[in-house]
């Protein structure tokens, strides 16, 4: 049983079961159950360990995480825009779940300070963070079922700490998404990009092709090269979500 883990004996110590616990509640509001499902949640993969043969990590608990997250905040996002299309509520969606928001939530609910890895620089720390957040999404889930996890998201975290006009506002790095969504679901991603119409000068046209494992997935133009990388990496992310 997982339960019986001695993570000490794999250089990981906790606070004492108490003061974890106290850590938990602080961030979710509530005491948790099973606090092993917690500390699962934040061991990272570089920080990993057999256990009965068993790789012990919380690649599986972000896994399902990421699912119930997404799940949370596409109903969030759907009854709370009642006049939005589908296409806003699937932008609005990939900024409150990309990389970048889930690290700053990490940080801004103190998640962080129990996160454990080893031999990671700060960039890649930091990228970690957002996947250690949907991890201890998925560990609240075992512990708590769907209904007190929806509860948790849409309370604690998207009503009290997400700023959603200025989300609105934000721009969407749609290249930067697509990036993101190819490292971590292990997938190698190219953008190639030419100048289809250099006839004037002063006004080319570019277009770029989509790659993912080599097999095209959407392409784009524009007036830079950004412009139109961006462009194939929005029609490549909406061929993700089909």
């Amino acid at each position: 049983m997982c339960s019986k883990i001695n993570f000490t004996a794999h250089q990981i110590t906790f606070e004492n079961d108490k003061s974890f616990k106290k850590s938990i509640k602080n961030v979710t509001g509530f005491r948790p159950g099973k606090i092993i499902f917690y500390k699962l949640a934040c061991i990272h993969r570089s920080a990993s360990f057999y256990y009965k043969k068993q790789l012990i990590n919380n690649e599986r608990l972000e896994f399902l995480g990421d699912a119930i997250l997404g799940a949370v905040v596409a109903e969030y996002l759907y009854n709370r825009f009642p006049e939005k299309d589908e296409g806003f509520l699937t932008k609005f969606r990939s900024k409150l779940v990309n990389g970048q928001t889930l690290t700053e939530l990490a940080e801004r609910t103190g998640l962080d300070q129990l996160l454990f890895t080893r031999s990671l620089d700060k960039e890649q720390t930091n990228h970690v963070l957002g996947d250690f957040f949907e991890a201890f999404i998925g560990a609240v889930y075992l512990d708590k079922g769907y209904k007190k996890t929806r509860e948790f998201i849409i309370n604690r975290i998207l009503e009290a700490l997400v700023d959603m006009d200025d989300m609105k506002r934000r721009d969407t790095n749609y290249k930067s998404l697509l990036i993101e969504w190819a490292q971590k679901h292990k997938n190698p991603v190219r953008f190639e990009t030419a100048c289809v119409n250099n006839e004037n000068a002063h006004n080319p046209e570019f277009e770029t092709r989509v790659l993912l494992d080599e097999q095209d997935l959407g392409t784009g133009k524009g007036r830079s090269k950004k412009e139109a990388e961006q462009n194939a990496a929005r029609e490549a992310l909406v061929h993700l979500e089909k």
